[in-house]
């Protein structure tokens, strides 16, 4: 009788605990994208321009791997994870500068009726409500602003954060994001603080907001790349603003809609971003960068997605430059998982080089860093990429 109990409490325990574990849940999942790149007019070592062709990983997506998971609490409420790294395919290095959880890093608690509170490294609510109806969500860097002058290619993600994300209430969903600069007796040094909304209705979404970041007060504590000085890792990929990189401060107001009508989907954006000096900057006048742009996309078939973007960007202010990008996209699927994509575009630039007055204004297509000496560049990439 004895062992018989024994047993029947064992099951019991047993059926317990996997009805627990069964609350529970952790995923792992990753992305692989690779390319063979062409690029005309690119600098060598020396300056001069240069065809370059060779691997380039990241894309449409960012290489990447990564655990999330959920606990169920009860009553509708979740304890949330997130640990994602970024790396690089070709060389096995890590990404966002070594960091091994550099893409995202995060805990938080998201209930049903109440939303989502989420803490530690994350996008900005700009990046989570605006990008995706723009054309960079379908087709990558290709399609992105000339430099990421307006994060619209997730360069910058966000330390020490606290974000609020609301649950969608009749199309309508909004968030917003405080990142504490964690500096003794300045507490406004190195802070981040933005939000978003979004709403949607049919087959039109719409979605406006706006994210700033804060470089040190203290000048002797900044750095050019704002790593360990700012709460935000401020986006300077190239010659087109890498000049402004000593801001006190980057503003970012944008906006996006998109629509779908059967195959089609039709999206416009425009951002203003403003790099604003102090005493300790490199340059004295304020840079504002508008940016208009728009995308097409045509699903030819269940597995074929065509695509079609423009971006217009013209910076003005400490200098005055206008980069013209027109990119073409192609993305073919051969099952749930795997895809082959082909992505090409062609900017041209006028006016004066950022930080070099006198000097004509070279292209640098979307948030890759190519510099080039000439007022145009082209670039043809053909890849694959696997997600697990």
């Amino acid at each position: 009788m004895k062992r018989i109990a024994l047993s029947t409490l064992s099951l019991a325990l047993l059926a317990a605990s996997g009805a627990a574990h069964a609350q529970s849940s952790v995923t792992l999942y990753g992305v692989i994208d690779e390319s063979i790149q062409w690029v005309h007019n690119t600098q060598d070592a020396a300056g001069n321009n240069k065809n370059l062709i060779g691997l380039y990983a990241g894309n449409i997506s960012g290489d990447r791997f990564g655990l999330k998971g959920t606990e169920d609490l009860g009553g509708g409420l979740k304890a949330i994870f997130q640990l994602e790294n970024g790396f690089d395919v070709n060389s096995g290095k890590l990404g966002q500068g070594g960091l091994m959880f550099g893409r995202q890093a995060l805990v938080g608690l998201t209930h049903e009726q109440f939303g989502t509170v989420t803490l530690g490294r994350q996008y900005d609510p700009l990046v989570d409500m605006i990008q995706p109806l723009t054309g960079d969500n379908y087709f990558g860097s290709t399609f992105a602003t000339p430099g990421d002058v307006d994060n619209n290619d997730n360069s910058s993600r966000t330390n020490s954060g606290v974000k609020y994300t609301s649950p969608v209430i009749d199309g309508f969903q909004f968030e917003g994001m405080y990142a504490l600069g964690g500096v003794a007796g300045a507490t406004g040094s190195g802070q981040s603080w933005g939000a978003a909304a979004t709403y949607g209705i049919g087959s039109f979404n719409i979605a406006a907001g706006y994210f700033r970041m804060d470089n040190a007060s203290n000048p002797a504590a900044r750095d050019g790349g704002w790593a360990g000085s700012a709460t935000s890792g401020a986006v300077f990929d190239g010659q087109i603003n890498t000049a402004f990189a000593s801001a006190k401060s980057i503003g970012n107001a944008s906006i996006a809609a998109q629509y779908v009508a059967g195959p089609f989907t039709i999206g416009v954006r425009y951002a203003n971003v403003q790099f604003k000096p102090d005493g300790y900057s490199a340059f004295q006048s304020t840079e504002r960068y508008n940016v208009a742009g728009g995308f097409l996309g045509y699903q030819l078939n269940p597995a074929l997605l065509l695509g079609l973007g423009y971006v217009w960007t013209h910076g003005a202010g400490d200098t005055s430059s206008t980069y013209n990008q027109v990119s073409l996209g192609a993305d073919y699927n051969l099952s749930k998982r795997t895809d082959l994509y082909a992505v090409a575009a062609y900017q041209h630039a006028n006016g004066t080089q950022p930080g070099q007055p006198g000097v004509s204004a070279g292209a640098s297509i979307g948030s890759y860093g190519y510099n080039s000496a000439s007022s145009s560049q082209e670039m043809v990439s053909l890849g694959i990429r696997h997600k697990f």
